[in-house]
């Protein structure tokens, strides 16, 4: 897909749409404001939430796109390749009932792990505070379920055209250990994935068995019996 400047080409092959920097969905009054001003200001047509919990602004003008990010400042996010696109996290413990782990917290920590990282192909991230999975962590290329023994990680999921569940990794860690493995697992991912092939697709060809005998039996906390 065609970008200019980190925007991306929309489908009627002119305007260009430019995501904005929002992780785990969280957003503040006046971060609404700014982007409400940059909308009315660009007189931008298009303003939807995505299903990564990012607003994009859509129908910018290719003259236009410079300054709409100048205006965004840290509310931008440029599109620059094969990275991280979102890490995607629900309402964990501080506002739902069901909550056994933050996730609002763990993504936030995850998002700065992960930040200006590239990779083989893009990467989608989904942290859910429960087993309800509402962050959709099993289609997602790095997982992340919260139950009140600790937290699993999962990875290779994908939703696409080709729907993979991801391969659960651990159980009941804490969160450090969380951070630590999914560093681990996506520093794996970048040495040994080839352009352009999503986790999915990595896992289908490397293996679960690959993954344990070269990564997995080096980390402790791993019981390498219940991967």
């Amino acid at each position: 897909m065609k970008k200019i400047n980190g925007a991306i080409l929309q489908r009627d092959g002119k305007t260009y749409g430019i995501m904005t920097n929002t992780p785990a969905g969280m957003i503040t009054s006046e971060d609404l404001e700014q982007i409400a001003a940059v909308g009315r200001k660009f007189h931008i047509p298009v303003m939807k939430i995505t299903s990564g919990q990012r607003i994009i602004l859509a129908g910018i003008p290719a003259d236009d796109v410079d300054n709409v990010f100048k205006e965004l400042g840290t509310l931008g996010k440029p599109d620059l390749g094969p990275c991280v696109k979102f890490v995607q996290g629900c309402l964990g413990t501080e506002m739902c009932k069901w909550g056994a782990q933050d996730s609002i917290g763990l993504a936030s920590r995850i998002e700065i792990l992960v930040q200006d990282k590239k990779f083989p192909a893009k990467i989608k991230i989904g942290v859910s505070g429960c087993q309800r999975c509402c962050s959709e962590s099993q289609l997602r290329d790095i997982g992340l379920i919260g139950t009140t023994r600790g937290w699993i990680v999962l990875f290779g999921g994908n939703g696409g055209r080709k729907p993979r569940i991801a391969d659960p990794i651990a159980y009941g860690l804490s969160i450090d250990e969380a951070c630590d493995l999914v560093s681990r697992l996506l520093e794996y991912y970048q040495k040994h994935g080839e352009s352009q092939e999503r986790t999915a697709r990595f896992m289908e060809r490397i293996g679960i068995e690959t993954l344990k005998s070269e990564l997995l039996s080096m980390i402790p906390y791993i019981n390498l019996d219940k991967v």
